[in-house]
Protein backbone atom coordinates (compact mmCIF):
# COMPACT_ATOMS: atom_id res chain seq x y z
CA UNK A 1 0.00 0.00 0.00
CA UNK A 2 1.00 3.47 -1.17
CA UNK A 3 1.36 6.08 1.98
CA UNK A 4 0.15 9.29 1.08
CA UNK A 5 2.59 11.19 2.54
CA UNK A 6 4.97 9.87 0.13
CA UNK A 7 3.10 11.55 -2.81
CA UNK A 8 3.13 14.72 -1.42
CA UNK A 9 5.47 16.63 -3.54
CA UNK A 10 8.48 18.15 -1.56
CA UNK A 11 8.91 21.90 -0.87
CA UNK A 12 11.65 21.59 -3.80
CA UNK A 13 9.33 20.17 -6.28
CA UNK A 14 6.82 22.77 -5.74
CA UNK A 15 9.27 25.58 -6.13
CA UNK A 16 10.35 24.06 -9.24
CA UNK A 17 7.42 23.59 -11.05
CA UNK A 18 6.39 26.78 -10.06
CA UNK A 19 9.47 28.12 -11.59
CA UNK A 20 9.17 26.18 -14.40
CA UNK A 21 5.26 27.69 -15.39
CA UNK A 22 6.71 31.08 -14.92
CA UNK A 23 9.43 30.80 -17.62
CA UNK A 24 6.49 30.48 -19.48
CA UNK A 25 4.63 33.18 -18.45
CA UNK A 26 5.69 37.05 -19.48
CA UNK A 27 5.36 39.48 -16.48
CA UNK A 28 4.42 42.90 -16.52
CA UNK A 29 5.29 45.16 -13.80
CA UNK A 30 5.22 48.43 -13.07
CA UNK A 31 7.07 50.36 -9.54
CA UNK A 32 5.70 53.31 -8.30
CA UNK A 33 8.35 55.17 -5.79
CA UNK A 34 8.73 58.63 -4.68
CA UNK A 35 12.12 60.26 -6.27
CA UNK A 36 15.41 59.56 -4.52
CA UNK A 37 14.44 58.35 -1.20
CA UNK A 38 15.96 55.30 0.62
CA UNK A 39 12.71 53.36 0.29
CA UNK A 40 12.28 53.58 -3.17
CA UNK A 41 15.65 53.07 -3.99
CA UNK A 42 15.77 49.82 -2.06
CA UNK A 43 12.33 48.46 -3.18
CA UNK A 44 13.89 48.95 -7.26
CA UNK A 45 17.22 47.36 -6.23
CA UNK A 46 15.15 44.98 -4.49
CA UNK A 47 12.86 43.72 -7.70
CA UNK A 48 15.46 44.63 -10.16
CA UNK A 49 17.71 41.37 -8.02
CA UNK A 50 14.74 39.07 -7.92
CA UNK A 51 13.28 39.51 -11.62
CA UNK A 52 17.18 39.28 -12.52
CA UNK A 53 17.23 35.68 -10.50
CA UNK A 54 13.83 34.81 -11.28
CA UNK A 55 12.15 36.05 -14.67
CA UNK A 56 15.16 36.48 -16.46
CA UNK A 57 14.18 37.46 -19.94
CA UNK A 58 10.37 37.23 -18.97
CA UNK A 59 9.65 40.40 -17.80
CA UNK A 60 9.28 43.94 -18.36
CA UNK A 61 9.36 46.45 -15.18
CA UNK A 62 8.43 50.24 -15.80
CA UNK A 63 9.44 52.83 -12.62
CA UNK A 64 7.05 55.80 -12.60
CA UNK A 65 8.27 58.79 -9.95
CA UNK A 66 5.15 60.00 -8.35
CA UNK A 67 6.64 62.99 -8.40
CA UNK A 68 6.93 63.59 -11.90
CA UNK A 69 3.85 61.61 -13.00
CA UNK A 70 1.22 62.63 -10.28
CA UNK A 71 -1.49 61.54 -12.87
CA UNK A 72 -0.72 58.01 -13.16
CA UNK A 73 -1.16 58.06 -9.20
CA UNK A 74 -4.39 58.94 -9.45
CA UNK A 75 -5.07 56.93 -12.38
CA UNK A 76 -3.82 53.58 -10.53
CA UNK A 77 -5.24 54.30 -7.02
CA UNK A 78 -2.00 54.43 -5.28
CA UNK A 79 -2.18 55.41 -1.58
CA UNK A 80 1.65 54.37 -0.66
CA UNK A 81 4.91 53.72 -2.08
CA UNK A 82 6.70 52.22 -3.13
CA UNK A 83 4.18 50.20 -4.64
CA UNK A 84 4.77 46.79 -7.12
CA UNK A 85 2.36 46.22 -9.16
CA UNK A 86 2.05 43.14 -11.30
CA UNK A 87 -0.50 43.53 -14.56
CA UNK A 88 0.52 40.11 -16.09
CA UNK A 89 0.13 37.08 -16.05
CA UNK A 90 -3.35 37.45 -13.91
CA UNK A 91 -4.63 38.39 -11.51
CA UNK A 92 -3.91 41.94 -10.91
CA UNK A 93 -2.06 42.60 -7.91
CA UNK A 94 -0.36 44.95 -6.07
CA UNK A 95 2.71 44.62 -3.18
CA UNK A 96 3.30 47.74 -1.38
CA UNK A 97 6.75 48.28 1.06
CA UNK A 98 10.52 48.59 0.01
CA UNK A 99 10.27 44.39 -1.36
CA UNK A 100 12.76 43.25 0.95
CA UNK A 101 11.36 40.41 1.99
CA UNK A 102 11.93 37.95 -1.57
CA UNK A 103 9.47 35.21 -0.22
CA UNK A 104 6.86 37.49 -0.05
CA UNK A 105 7.07 39.43 -3.17
CA UNK A 106 7.43 35.80 -4.80
CA UNK A 107 4.37 34.47 -3.22
CA UNK A 108 2.82 37.85 -4.56
CA UNK A 109 4.03 37.32 -7.80
CA UNK A 110 2.75 33.84 -7.38
CA UNK A 111 6.31 32.21 -8.23
CA UNK A 112 5.83 30.41 -4.85
CA UNK A 113 2.87 28.77 -3.45
CA UNK A 114 1.69 30.33 0.07
CA UNK A 115 1.67 26.79 1.40
CA UNK A 116 5.28 27.22 1.12
CA UNK A 117 5.45 30.47 3.34
CA UNK A 118 3.55 28.63 5.54
CA UNK A 119 1.48 32.01 5.83
CA UNK A 120 -2.05 32.27 5.63
CA UNK A 121 -2.25 36.11 5.36
CA UNK A 122 -2.14 38.35 2.59
CA UNK A 123 -0.16 41.09 4.59
CA UNK A 124 0.99 43.57 2.44
CA UNK A 125 -0.48 42.19 -0.52
CA UNK A 126 -3.71 43.20 -2.62
CA UNK A 127 -5.15 40.83 -4.91
CA UNK A 128 -7.93 42.02 -7.47
CA UNK A 129 -10.19 40.50 -9.74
Amino acid sequence: MVNPEELKPTTTELFEQSLSQSKEQYYILRLYIAGTTIQSLTALQNIKNICEEYLQGCYELEVIDIYQQTEAVIAENIVAVPTLIKYLPPPLQKIIGNLSNTQKVLVGLNLLPKTITGEESNEGFTKHS
